[in-house]
């Protein structure tokens, strides 16, 4: 019985700060969604670079 009062008390508290969550809008979303992919694609190409960089390198080395 302790344990139900406890989980009653917690969605309790969910529903409470569910209620002071701003929600984003539409075009906020959408703004923030391609600076993720953005950032995703350069972070993505950078580290395309540095290993295509570092393999030749080291295909120097082995030579």
């Amino acid at each position: 019985m302790e344990n139900k009062g406890k989980a009653g008390n917690f969605f309790k508290g969910v529903k409470a700060e569910m209620r002071k969550v701003i929600w984003p809008s539409k075009k906020d979303l959408i703004n923030y969604t391609l600076v993720v992919i953005g950032i995703s694609v350069a972070v993505a190409a950078l580290v395309y670079l540095i290993d295509v960089g570092i393999g030749a390198v080291v295909k120097q080395f082995i030579k």
